[in-house]
């Protein structure tokens, strides 16, 4: 008989984008909490070198960030023909930003992300996900 091999389920991969190292750590924390798997980024182009898109079910992307904004960052990934579901997080959304994320096809978690508000966003605009 062989060396036996241990059966291993990969969970959803989630990742997260936020150049605040707290929220990205309470993410993580909360996510893994609810069977995730969480990778953590402090900005958009850290996020787009690291590349490995495809084995992602969701991306959380802050707004606000130095450099790149969230919508940018989305915009430069749907550009690359990455489809993955986004969900982008901010604290008061102005009507012009919540047009241009509508449009995009990208809900919008107001922060501080109360209750279970982004697990459920999660769900649903990624089903088998969890």
């Amino acid at each position: 008989m062989g060396p036996q091999r241990e059966l291993t389920v990969s969970e959803p991969v989630i990742a997260v984008v936020d150049d605040d190292r707290a929220v990205c750590n309470s993410l993580k924390f909360s996510l893994e909490l609810e069977g995730y798997s969480v990778r953590v980024y402090g900005s958009g182009p850290e996020f787009l070198a690291a590349g490995g898109f495809s084995d992602c079910k969701c991306f959380i992307i802050d707004q606000r960030m130095p450099g790149m904004t969230g919508m940018e960052l989305i915009a430069e990934l749907r550009e690359r023909k990455v489809s993955t579901p986004a969900i982008l997080i901010i604290s008061q959304p102005n009507k012009v930003l919540s047009a241009r994320a509508a449009d995009a096809r990208v809900p919008i978690i107001e922060k501080p992300l109360l209750n279970n508000a982004l697990v459920e966003k999660i769900r649903e605009v990624c089903p088998g996900a969890r």
